[in-house]
């Protein structure tokens, strides 16, 4: 296969996934009333299965950097891939609360895996476009959040809820096709190496250093999590503290969330050659925390004056998302090493992103209000300005942990 056949499997492949990554999260919500019907799940238990999709991220993120480096990344993909498809047709044949959460927690696994996997692909197959693929990946990361939920609805009343969450396993299988054509010609490779007297691919050489003393993978790690986190937190109160504050309607708040939800497509598509240019990162990240801080305050004095406004700004401030991936690569020098920040910067980013939503109700129920709920998302934004300070030159992590064992 020649390279640059091999660089279209391979880009192909990448938006597949990328296409994939946030099916399981967003297909059940919108259809919970038709499930209910046929299976007795109470709504505290939809809400548990709701809080599931970081927790599993998480997880899935710190053990996957590791299998990765045993198995390779491109087997690996596979693997994930399976799991999601097995994941959504457990989803779909489900007929208790345990086979609803096993369906759900494989396919968030596959899908957390391939979160990690895709910032190293990304340096593997294009080191020479790093920020224009990883805009376009993020970008359909964040168009296609809203594609499931927005067909969730017609496809059950075609046929049946089963079928509306099993769909999912298909589209899900079109992501093995390119995969597979990469890893049958990566088995012809190594047979013609050995058939040549080339010997077997050397194993990746392992990083020195554990990435806990590393400033650079914290600092990126924060500024993932900020951005992960909020955007839980939003998605989750932001429709009912609009209602509640800015006397809109339901439908009107959902508008409102949907524009803060697109907001994330222009920065998708510009954020990501910027931090490849750039040599003060720590700008971008300090744009991310302003845009972040004016909404919030615009929804804590004034809400109800321009709500538009205010969820444009909050929903500019998820930049910090785009930043962080393409960090993973344009900070470390190795495959080995991407490989590694990924699984560090997204196991910690999804733990601390898990809170997120959980710490927003607490202080709203606390309080009884929006305005603790609100000082808490400052603050926090406020706090990240460590991780830009850190990101203010680009140090590597190789270089960085290099300098630790000494």
């Amino acid at each position: 296969m020649p390279l640059w056949a091999g660089r279209a499997a391979a880009l192909l492949g990448i938006l597949l996934v990328a296409f994939n990554v946030r099916t399981a999260v967003s297909s059940i919500s919108p259809i919970a009333d038709d499930i209910v019907i046929d299976v007795p799940i109470t709504s505290v238990e939809f809400g548990f299965i709701g809080a599931l999709p970081p927790i599993a991220f998480a997880f899935s993120a710190l053990f996957g950097a590791a299998i990765a480096r045993r198995v390779g990344v491109e087997r690996l993909m596979g693997v994930a891939i399976l799991a999601m498809i097995v994941g959504h047709l457990g989803r779909a044949s489900f007929t208790s609360l345990g086979m609803l959460i096993a369906g759900t927690m494989l396919a968030l696994a596959g899908a957390g895996i391939a979160n990690v996997l895709l910032p190293p692909l990304v340096k593997r197959y294009f080191p020479d476009r790093i920020g224009l693929v990883t805009g376009i990946y993020v970008s359909v990361v964040s168009v296609s959040a809203a594609v499931p939920s927005s067909l969730a609805v017609p496809v059950a009343e075609a046929g049946g809820w089963r079928l509306s969450l099993g769909v999912w396993a298909v589209v899900a299988a079109v992501c093995l096709l390119p995969w597979a054509v990469i890893l049958v010609r990566q088995h012809r490779e190594r047979a013609r190496a050995l058939r040549g007297g080339g010997g077997v691919e050397a194993p990746a050489a392992r990083l020195k250093g554990s990435l806990l003393k590393s400033r650079v993978a914290w600092a990126i790690a924060l500024t993932f999590s900020l951005s992960s986190g909020h955007v839980y937190a939003a998605f989750a109160w932001l429709p009912q503290l609009l209602v509640d504050t800015a006397g809109v309607t339901p439908a009107e708040a959902g508008v409102l969330l949907a524009v803060y939800a697109i907001m994330g497509v222009p920065a998708a598509l510009v954020v990501p050659a910027l931090a490849q240019r750039m040599r003060n990162v720590g700008i971008l990240v300090y744009a991310g925390i302003l845009s972040f801080v004016l909404g919030y305050l615009g929804l804590l004095v004034a809400p109800a004056a321009v709500p538009w406004l205010w969820a444009v700004l909050t929903g500019l401030g998820a930049l910090l998302f785009p930043v962080a991936l393409t960090l993973i690569n344009t900070r470390t020098r190795t495959h080995e090493g991407s490989v590694a920040l990924s699984g560090f910067v997204q196991g910690v980013g999804y733990g601390v992103a898990a809170l997120g939503p959980l710490l927003f109700a607490l202080f709203h129920d606390v309080s009884g209000g929006w305005v603790l709920p609100l000082f808490y998302l400052i603050v926090t934004a406020v706090a990240t300005v460590f991780a830009g300070w850190h990101l203010r030159t680009p140090v590597f992590l190789e270089d960085e942990l290099a300098r630790h064992e000494r």
